[in-house]
């Protein structure tokens, strides 16, 4: 499965120049056809080049302080009504990146993250809500710094295609939720203009890995 993915990102990386230099260029026909829902029965897997966690927490009521993760591996598995499934997702918290190298530090440090004990993050869900084809929730659990909270992603656009680069389907969308930092031990700056609430931005693509 890693070499499928790296053949698409290698596709996707060698057709952007080509898009860029020459205007005739066109996706090819595949591109635009819909793949209906998730497969019922299917496992899917996750496309890390495609699936990265954000989070925005507010800071001195002014501005919106940003990072975001990467994942590691993850995996949906659909059953067989396809209208239910589950969600086992692993970040890697030491990737961090809110774009200003210090602050980077500072985040990964014991005052909030801890990655030096906690490097990794996980979600975990046993059920997915549908309307029709299409996933509305993720009720599940999200586990930081050794302790495990309930989290329910809601979802704000999810579609399925089939990609032209790997012929195969995939599955995704963008998920919200908001949380309480201090619920999994995160409390520096809270006395002092950091707010506790923060909101979680997930993308997330799965590629269907039985067809």
């Amino acid at each position: 499965m890693n070499k499928l993915l790296f053949a698409a990102a290698f596709c996707v990386g060698a057709a952007l120049p080509l898009a860029s230099t020459a205007q005739e260029y066109t996706a090819p026909p595949l591109a635009a056809k819909p793949a209906g829902g998730p497969a019922k029965n299917a496992s899917y897997v996750i496309d890390p080049t495609h699936t990265f966690v954000m989070y925005e927490m507010g800071h001195y009521g002014t501005t919106t302080n940003r990072g975001r993760f990467s994942t590691k591996d993850g995996s949906v598995q659909i059953d067989g009504t396809g209208a239910s499934g589950k969600v086992d997702i692993t970040m890697d918290i030491s990737s961090i990146n809110t774009g200003v190298d210090l602050l980077n530090r500072h985040v990964q440090s014991k005052d909030f993250f801890n990655v030096a004990e906690f490097p990794t993050g996980r979600f975990v869900a046993e059920r997915i809500d549908f309307s029709g084809d299409k996933v509305t929730d993720v009720p599940g659990t999200l586990t930081l710094m050794g302790q495990t909270r309930p989290v329910t992603l809601k979802a704000v656009r999810f579609n399925c295609y089939l990609n032209p680069l790997i012929n195969r389907q995939v599955c995704g969308g963008d998920f919200e939720a908001t949380v309480q930092r201090s619920d999994w031990g995160i409390t520096w700056g809270l006395n002092f203009g950091f707010e506790n609430k923060v909101k979680l931005l997930v993308q997330v693509e799965a590629v269907n890995v039985q067809q």
